[in-house]
């Protein structure tokens, strides 16, 4: 595989392993929430710090993200994740293999 190809593989690597942790950030957070933890906890505040900004923008962007008091900006966070993880990683898993083709070393 060609240098390019190698950096692009990298991108796809590391674009989903941190897609993957914050999906697991956004289940441990949305768990922790049913149980009311301690909010001066570091860890409780570190998940809540990562997360909240983006299920606010969810709930303002989303009019129906509460309902009944259930909260489905988690939700919403784990399906476009996985969009992502489709759409952008698999596109530049496809774009590495191309280029290693392209150069006549696999």
């Amino acid at each position: 595989m060609g240098f390019l190809g190698t950096i692009v593989q990298a991108a796809s690597f590391v674009i989903s392993t941190v897609l993957s942790i914050y999906f697991w950030i956004v289940i441990i957070s949305a768990l922790l929430s049913w149980v009311n933890p301690d909010p001066y906890n570091p860890i409780v505040r570190f998940l809540r710090g990562v997360t909240e900004p983006v299920f606010y923008r969810i709930r303002r962007w989303i009019p129906f993200a509460v309902v009944g008091g259930f909260d489905l900006s988690p939700i919403v966070v784990i399906l476009a994740i996985q969009v992502c993880k489709i759409v952008i990683v698999q596109n530049l898993d496809r774009l590495a293999y191309s280029l290693a083709r392209g150069s006549g070393v696999m």
